[in-house]
């Protein structure tokens, strides 16, 4: 775990937790989210109906099956699957990789890896999940993969991909939640002038959110 100076430190459980919470509310934006396909020839027109659709579907219906196991914390059966028809998010990821369920799956199994502490697996899902720009899921997904970077000590891309996850999520109240994230990173590796500035930025765009509540005690951090 990425610890800043002063004992100001990143929480990936707290964080992931959040991610999990967000990601379930709005799965179903994901799924119903299907890039449309046109149909040039009819050997395109007969591929998507009588293959892809069918494929998408029993994805989707696959998945449906693990949220049990996500909702109620059992990660392994959540993974590997349950033995009574359930494969489990890691063989959905692999073998419906084409469809949107299979990609979101990616998802729910770097989730469920970081829960378990396995954070190099983790993120391995979880750079596999294309967030295709996507601002209900994305900056949950991205702020997941970013807490688990800066637990495996990759703190550039940590700071980066926190970036990304603020700027996707626009005026939503994870933005200055990351941007606090990645500033207390910049701390830790005593980039003052870098951290001071997201601090400003929270301060400044976001004031009226939690985050912003204490931001000025940061800011004179950094300041010194």
């Amino acid at each position: 775990m990425a610890q800043a100076k002063n004992n100001s430190s990143l929480d990936l459980t707290d964080a992931v937790s959040q991610s999990e919470a967000f990601i379930l509310k709005n799965r179903k934006l994901l799924i119903a989210g299907i890039v449309a396909i046109i149909v040039i020839v009819g050997g395109a027109f007969a591929a998507k109906y009588l293959y892809f659709d069918p494929r998408s579907e029993k994805a989707d219906t696959m998945l449906a099956l693990g949220e049990t196991y996500f909702e109620t914390r059992d990660y392994e059966k959540a993974l590997n699957g349950d033995g009574k028809g359930y494969l489990g998010y890691v063989k959905i990821a692999d073998q419906y990789g084409s469809t949107d369920a299979g990609n979101l799956a990616n998802l729910y199994a770097g989730l469920c890896y970081a829960q378990q502490g396995k954070t190099k697996e983790a993120i391995k899902f979880l750079e596999a999940f294309d967030t295709q720009d996507d601002v209900t899921v994305s900056p949950a997904a991205l702020s997941a993969l970013a807490n688990c970077y800066a637990t495996d000590k990759q703190l550039d891309k940590a700071v980066e991909t926190f970036k990304k996850a603020a700027e996707l999520s626009g005026e939503n109240n994870m933005a200055p939640i990351c941007l606090k994230q990645a500033a207390e990173i910049l701390e830790s590796q005593n980039k003052k002038d870098e951290a001071l500035k997201l601090y400003q930025e929270i301060k400044d765009k976001y004031m009226t959110s939690i985050t912003a509540n204490d931001i000025d005690k940061y800011i004179e951090r950094v300041s010194k």
